[in-house]
């Protein structure tokens, strides 16, 4: 018998070729540097209603008490009023969880994003989304795009401010371990320490007693605070960003939860499909436009 003919070089290394390609393709393929965790869910590695949640089954969702408006009504999260009650149901809804469903939980603000493992499925508390605090926790895609603004009683020094040099002579004050404090510190960059509270509505006491100028807050909590709360005062302004990109608030996860990407596809979804601005525009159509402090 012949020997068989000797199939042509290029063709050996054609099969050679696709056979590694085929080899590499079934094999795990890391995302990113050694280590990283995959970038997204694919596949029904989101499964409607049956994430590996805190209790199977159900989806626990942190926030600080009291719950202030406008973020949450009658200092009820599990009511859905309110912008941020009604965003944490959303997401919710878009995991498969309806609401006799979600287990609302009671977390300090700064707990929320402090080192350690957390008890809640994801945490939703006005929290920016900063390089600092992804050392600690996940963060979502951010839902709101916020800015920063000044309170005065009406009348004030404060209230006459037309510009940033115009804060740096009187009295700040803002809740401790916020964004707010941190523009405080960084732009107005005042002569005077800030005053830090615990809670804001200490440093709205504050406020009001005299204790303080003027008080920085997210822009909606300064329009909520002039209109019901404390109505002799009024919005100054509000910052420009600070750092070029915009200041978001996000979800809050445990550092490399296994639900960040399920959550933030969720988020996603909610902004793409118009449900995200359709509840700003119901929860904070008050927030209209403050001058711009330069």
């Amino acid at each position: 018998m012949h020997p068989a003919p000797r199939a042509p070089r290029r063709a050996v290394v054609a099969v050679t070729v696709a056979l590694l390609a085929a080899a590499v393709g079934c094999a795990p393929q890391p995302d990113g540097p050694a280590g990283a965790k995959p970038s997204g869910p694919s596949g029904d590695s989101c499964p409607k209603g049956a994430l590996a949640t805190e209790t199977p089954g159900k989806l626990t969702i942190a926030t600080d008490k009291p719950a202030y408006a406008p973020w949450f009504q009658d200092d009820d999260p599990a009511n859905g009023k309110g912008f941020e009650s009604a965003v944490a149901h959303a997401v919710a809804e878009r995991l498969g969880y309806d609401r006799s469903e979600v287990v609302w939980q009671s977390v300090p603000f700064n707990k929320a994003f402090a080192p350690g493992e957390k008890t809640f499925d994801f945490d939703i508390n006005q929290v920016s989304v900063s390089a600092e605090r992804k050392k600690a926790v996940d963060f979502s895609s951010g839902y709101y795009d916020v800015r920063q603004a000044v309170v005065a009683l009406k009348g004030s020094k404060a209230a006459r401010a037309s510009g940033i040099a115009d804060l740096r002579d009187v009295k700040l004050g803002a809740q401790v371990g916020t964004t707010s404090l941190t523009y405080i510190d960084d732009v107005v960059r005042p002569k005077r320490a800030a005053a830090v509270y615990a809670k804001n509505d200490q440093a709205k006491s504050a406020l009001r007693n005299g204790q303080v100028d003027a008080i920085v807050v997210d822009l909606p909590t300064a329009f909520y605070i002039t209109a019901a709360e404390v109505t002799d005062a009024t919005v100054v302004g509000q910052f420009e960003n600070h750092g070029g990109a915009p200041e978001q608030f996000g979800l809050v996860l445990d550092k490399g939860s296994a639900l960040t990407p399920c959550v933030s596809r969720a988020v996603d979804a909610l902004r793409e499909d118009g449900t995200l601005a359709e509840i700003e525009r119901k929860w904070l159509s008050e927030a209209v436009d403050a001058p711009v402090l330069k």
